[in-house]
């Protein structure tokens, strides 16, 4: 899959939590979308042609800092590694 089509897949996913996921798993959502297109961002800027596997990667990375800085409680945590997972899938 390109890194397009797979951001395109995961905004779609993100898109369609509004119709079907409960207010934690929106939030989660939220939270992570905003990660990941920040990742997104960077690689546009920057001009990278990342797999998903490198944009998953620092997706993870900005995940772990954020975790590290105590941004999250753990239920939450739990949501966006719920959420996380099934993103990544979508590669």
């Amino acid at each position: 899959m390109s890194f397009q089509d797979y951001v395109t897949a995961a905004q779609q996913f993100f898109d369609d939590l509004v119709d079907k996921a409960s207010d934690d798993e929106l939030f989660a959502g939220g939270y992570l979308r905003g990660h990941f297109d920040l990742a997104v961002g960077y690689a546009q800027v920057e001009g990278e042609d990342l797999s998903p596997t490198e944009l998953n990667d620092n997706v993870e990375k900005s995940l772990v800092k954020a975790y590290r800085n105590g941004e999250l409680t753990d239920e939450d945590k739990t949501h966006v590694v719920s959420i996380w997972e099934q993103v990544k899938a979508l590669s």
